[in-house]
C-alpha cells in the first residue's frame, strides 16, 4: 500500500482525495519508481479541481512531474536504484502520475536524474523549468542572441516565466517581464528582470503590426497577448509560445510573418523525444542558478496539494510548488 491523490467522478460527483492505494491498483508499465518528489502545476491544478477536464479516465493520480528511485524495472536502460524523472507523456492525465508515493509507467518517458540535481532540485525546476528551456534553445536555433535586443517574457510570474527570466538573465539578454501583479516587481528584478510592464499593455486587442521592440518572445498567456507580442517583435525576431494562461485562441494576422519574418515557435513539452529532453536538463545544469530556487519555489506536503490547487488556478502563489510524496 502507498498514499496518494485519486481522482474520481461518480454518481457523487468529482472528488479529489489522498488515499491509500494497493500496487495491484497501478497501471501498466515496465518501470516502478518510488516517489520521492513531485509537483503542482497549472494542469494539476486543473485536474484535482476539475474546472477543467483534463482528466481522461478515472479514477487518476494527477501528477505531470515525478522524481524518485526506480523500484522495479524490465525495461533495458533502468536498473533498481537508479535515479529518474519524468515530465509530460499525458501522465496524470491518462496514465497514473506523480502525485503518489509510487507510480508505475513506461521506461521510454523516463531520463536519468542528471548529476547536478536531486530529485527535489529537479522538482522545483519540473516541467516549467524544462519547458523555459525548451523555449530558449528555439531562440538560439533561430540565431537569437543578447546583442540584438530585448527579450520579452509574458506571464512573467509563474513558473515557466520565472525560469525564463533566471535563465536569459545568465545568459546575458536584457530581460523585459511582463506582469499583472504589481506586488511582485522585486521578485521579477532579484530572478534578472531589468523592466517590468503592464500585462494590460499587451493583453487586450490590438493592431496586426506594432512598433518594432522584442528581439524575441517567450509566451506562456496565449490569446491577445501572444497576438500584440508577435506584432511588436523585430524583423526576424522568434516568438516561443508555449501557454495558453489567458487563452487558446491567437486573435492575430499574418502581418508580422510575411511583413517582418518573424518566426512563431510552438513549444511542446510533452512529447519530446529523449535526447531532446536530456539536452534541456543538461542546459538547465549548466545555466541555472541553483541559488534562486529557494526563490522561485516552495515545498508543501502531499496532503496539502489539494488544498493548494485552488489557490495556484488563481494566480495566488508564485513560481513553484515541489510537493513531498512522503510527508
Amino acid at each position: 500500500m502507498f498514499k496518494g491523490i485519486l481522482v474520481d467522478k461518480d454518481d457523487s460527483g468529482y472528488q479529489a482525495t489522498v488515499q491509500e492505494i494497493d500496487d495491484d491498483q497501478l497501471p501498466e508499465g515496465d518501470v516502478t519508481v518510488r516517489v520521492t518528489y513531485s509537483t503542482l502545476n497549472f494542469k494539476d491544478g486543473l485536474a484535482i479541481t476539475g474546472s477543467s477536464p483534463v482528466v481522461r479516465k478515472f479514477p487518476m493520480v494527477p501528477g505531470i512531474d515525478l522524481a524518485g528511485t526506480v523500484e522495479s524495472s524490465e525495461h533495458p536502460d533502468y536498473k533498481v536504484g537508479d535515479s529518474v524523472l519524468l515530465n509530460g507523456w499525458g501522465v496524470g492525465e491518462g496514465h497514473w502520475g506523480g502525485l503518489a508515493q509510487k507510480a508505475r509507467l513506461n521506461g521510454d518517458w523516463l531520463i536519468p536524474l542528471p548529476k547536478a540535481f536531486t530529485a527535489a532540485q529537479a522538482m522545483a525546476v519540473g516541467t516549467a523549468g524544462y519547458t523555459a528551456m525548451l523555449c530558449i534553445l528555439a531562440l538560439e536555433h533561430n540565431g537569437v542572441t543578447p546583442e540584438q535586443g530585448e527579450v520579452l517574457v509574458t506571464g512573467a510570474n509563474g513558473g515557466v516565466g520565472s525560469f525564463a527570466i533566471a535563465l536569459l538573465s545568465r545568459l546575458g539578454y536584457r530581460v523585459v517581464a511582463s506582469t499583472g501583479r504589481t506586488s511582485e516587481h522585486d521578485y521579477l528584478k532579484r530572478l534578472g528582470a531589468s523592466e517590468i510592464i503592464d500585462r494590460a499593455s499587451l493583453s487586450g486587442p490590438g493592431k496586426p503590426l506594432a512598433k518594432e521592440r522584442w528581439a524575441a518572445v517567450i509566451d506562456s498567456v496565449g490569446s491577445h497577448t501572444l497576438a500584440n507580442a508577435c506584432a511588436s517583435t523585430k524583423a526576424n525576431g522568434t516568438v516561443a509560445a508555449c501557454g495558453l494562461a489567458q487563452g487558446m485562441d491567437f486573435p492575430a494576422s499574418v502581418a508580422p510573418f510575411i511583413l517582418r519574418g518573424v518566426t512563431l515557435a510552438g513549444i511542446n513539452s510533452v512529447t519530446q523525444p529523449k535526447a531532446k529532453r536530456i539536452e534541456a536538463w543538461n542546459r538547465l545544469a549548466e545555466d541555472l542558478d541553483f541559488d534562486l530556487l529557494s526563490l522561485i519555489s516552495h515545498e508543501i506536503g502531499l496532503s496539502e496539494a489539494i488544498d493548494a490547487a485552488p489557490r495556484l488556478l488563481a494566480g495566488q502563489l508564485r513560481g513553484r510548488v515541489v510537493v513531498d510524496v512522503n510527508r
